[in-house]
């Protein structure tokens, strides 16, 4: 191998950052150390709550305003680090109410004694979240605002006669614990109150808990040996920087049931390690004791409890005392103390499960229920199916305009309750939630109608089938050297998936979903039409030119003056027949066309006021209408009907030309989505089936 193919490894990490944060993240020192840094920092101390509560808010918030409601957003939750790989869309309220959960049992207000659980449908988010959590502590734990710090009991000289273990030098405290834990009970409040002495933060430090059994049995020893002199016990003793690793079990925990022949509290509690008896001589030696369960190593941090109402009863019953008590129970020995946060998350079944099963009234009053319901806003559903569809991630294929965000719709439709107003329809509904505006319906309106919809979001499609029929059809297209992947290929996915889908057993419901799906293709048609109308009459000269007519007419018109013909030269009459034409187009009824002509002349008054000149693109309903009476005039000379029959001239295919040209320039289609939109509409317009939108 020639010398130019080596690589320089030194070179490459020669300016690499991480060697001085590696050389922070292994700092270690003696008990009087750790002392001085909490007297400079007394947050290095704060339990699991305090920490994860920080940590959200040093992401960040926003607020804004939904339906009158003032809404927080913790940009935490937008999992920015990670450029939003787990970025949580749409569930700003479930959120606040998690964090606020979080705050309350920060400041010691009762919370903390519970067991925090999400509950909702499959695939709402509930893993996600706890998934982010779970990074973001870890991460946290490494940067210099979420510092913590443990210790290990140290033997340099070999002068403790195998206390820590035949041959040990150093023992590794198992459960990672606070270092001030060391201190005994009575020292403890004068400790604490001269650590805060000067404090200037609205932190306090405050000593609780107890240490690990094989902490507690090698502090007694010592004491023992040394005669109760503290300052000759902590020379044992060296505290370290604690990094939290899920990957290493350090201070996060994640807990999943099995079935009952192969899972039993240990894995929760931790195991006699019976190698360890022959060298300590007893089974109730915490020294032969693995304090490796999912409690115990959660230790600092917080363990995920997943599908937890399918754990067995005994295991409930662990978790009882740790939420409520901040203790669990390892055979043979003494309750142990454990400082870490406890989420769990449960599905519907199993929730109703418990609610009917008077045995887990403990456990029902123990936890603090957090619903993650699926999402009913439309945009942010889409952004869900974004974030994993997109230009950076596929390859060799694209996704036709629109395609993602009526998959979307249909997913959201599922999830919204029939409106309880004769004339109001889901798609509607859909549309007033998404911030959208409908004559007759207020903010007011809007709120009522979400409490109204009682399990409005806990029932539907969940994501992951979206996902899932969105990939088949990515998959067909390029197996078929299709190129481009549109709507209708991911609706037959969609709707074909229904026959075999494992948590839809009804029929009628499942006849009720179809439906839904010929409501999206009948929006989309729509939208399509409207974009095809647009592309047709992007002209902007002629739609000016069209708007300087309509204003000279409706200027002489509202002023009782006559009109002057440019192409004549001869003063007319203002055209009524023009003018309507137009107005008609955005359903101006006879009856209030003056008072249209009058908004139109104030508003041109005004800007005129400002020094301002109109321009027909900043008034939108004018705008609609001038583009529409445009497309009017146009699709004629177009003749876009005759792509239908594949007789096109040249003169006719120019133009097509320019329009597939606007599609993909303005709206953002491809050669491919563009030319089958353009023969889709055309085989509408051909059918005669063109509405005004």
């Amino acid at each position: 191998m020639g010398t130019n193919s080596t690589i320089d490894f030194n070179a490459l990490i020669k300016d690499w950052s991480g060697n001085q944060k590696y050389r922070d993240l292994t700092w270690s020192g003696a008990f009087n150390d750790y002392l001085a840094l909490v007297k400079e920092n007394p947050k290095v101390t704060r339990n699991a709550f305090q920490r994860m509560y920080d940590m959200i808010l040093e992401k960040g918030t926003s607020e804004y305003t939904d339906f009158k409601k003032q809404i927080t957003r913790y940009k935490f939750f937008d999992d920015a680090d990670n450029d939003g790989k787990d970025a949580v869309f749409g569930l700003d309220v479930p959120l606040m109410k998690l964090v606020n959960v979080l705050r309350s049992a920060a400041l010691g207000y009762g919370t903390e004694k519970r067991v925090i659980l999400l509950h909702g449908p499959v695939g709402s988010a509930k893993s996600t979240i706890c998934r982010i959590l779970k990074k973001g502590v870890e991460a946290y734990s490494k940067s210099d605002a979420g510092a913590l710090y443990t210790f290990e009991w140290v033997d340099e000289n070999g002068e403790l006669d195998g206390l820590l273990g035949k041959g040990v030098r150093a023992f590794t405290s198992p459960m990672h614990e606070e270092p001030l834990l060391l201190i005994p009970e009575e020292l403890r409040p004068k400790v604490a109150e001269e650590l805060n002495r000067g404090n200037k933060t609205d932190f306090r430090v405050n000593i609780e808990g107890e240490l690990s059994p094989p902490s507690r049995f090698i502090f007694r020893a010592l004491m023992e040996r040394y005669h109760g002199d503290v300052t000759k016990v902590l020379s044992h003793v060296r505290v370290k920087r604690l990094a939290l690793s899920e990957a290493d079990r350090i201070g996060i925990g994640t807990f999943q049931p099995k079935d009952e022949k192969n899972q039993d509290s240990t894995e929760l509690t931790g195991d006699i390690n019976y190698r360890k008896i022959a060298e300590y001589g007893s089974d109730s030696d915490p020294r032969a004791f693995n304090f490796d369960g999912e409690f115990n190593v959660a230790n600092r941090g917080m363990i995920e409890f997943v599908e937890v109402l399918k754990l067995d009863v005994a295991f409930l019953y662990d978790l009882l005392g740790a939420s409520q008590e901040h203790r669990v129970k390892p055979k043979k020995f003494a309750q142990t103390y454990i400082d870490e946060v406890i989420i769990g998350h449960t599905n519907e079944p199993e929730y109703r499960r418990l609610q009917d099963n008077e045995f887990m009234e403990a456990l029902r009053d123990r936890t603090v229920k957090i619903d993650i319901p699926y999402i009913t806003k439309w945009k942010h559903e889409v952004n869900i199916y974004k974030k994993d569809f997109n230009s950076r991630k596929l390859r060799g294929i694209s996704i036709a305009p629109h395609t993602i965000e009526m998959a979307a719709m249909w997913a959201v439709l599922t999830r919204l309750e029939k409106p309880k107003k004769a004339n109001l329809t889901r798609i509607q509904k859909m549309k007033l939630y998404d911030g959208k505006t409908l004559p007759n319906y207020t903010e007011d309106n809007v709120k009522e109608l979400r409490k109204e919809a009682v399990r409005e979001g806990l029932d539907g499609i969940s994501p992951r089938y979206i996902q899932d029929k969105l990939s088949n059809a990515l998959v067909n297209a390029q197996q078929g050297n299709r190129g481009s992947v549109n709507p209708f290929m991911v609706m037959n996915e969609l709707e074909s998936g229904l026959r075999h889908h494992s948590l839809l057993a009804n029929e009628e419901l499942k006849n009720d979903y179809r439906e839904l799906l010929a409501v999206v293709k009948q929006e989309y048609e729509e939208i399509i039409k409207a974009e095809v109308q647009r592309a047709i009459s992007a002209d902007d000269s002629a739609l000016a030119r069209l708007c300087g007519n309509y204003i000279d007419n409706v200027k002489a018109y509202t002023q009782k003056e006559r009109v002057r013909n440019h192409f004549t030269g001869q003063d007319e009459e203002p055209d009524e027949r023009l003018m309507r034409s137009i107005e008609e187009k955005i359903e101006i009824p006879e009856s209030r066309k003056d008072d249209f002509r009058r908004e139109i002349m104030n508003y041109i008054g005004a800007l005129a006021l400002e020094g301002r000149k109109f321009d027909y693109k900043t008034n939108e309903r004018l705008h609609k209408a001038l583009e529409l009476k445009l497309f009017e005039d146009q699709k004629d000379s177009i003749k876009l009907t005759s792509l239908v029959t594949n007789v096109v001239d040249k003169d006719t295919q120019e133009k097509i030309d320019i329009v597939k040209t606007r599609l993909i320039k303005d709206f953002g289609y491809d050669e491919i989505s563009a030319t089958d939109v353009l023969h889709y509409v055309a085989s509408i317009f051909a059918r005669g089936d063109v509405k005004n939108k």
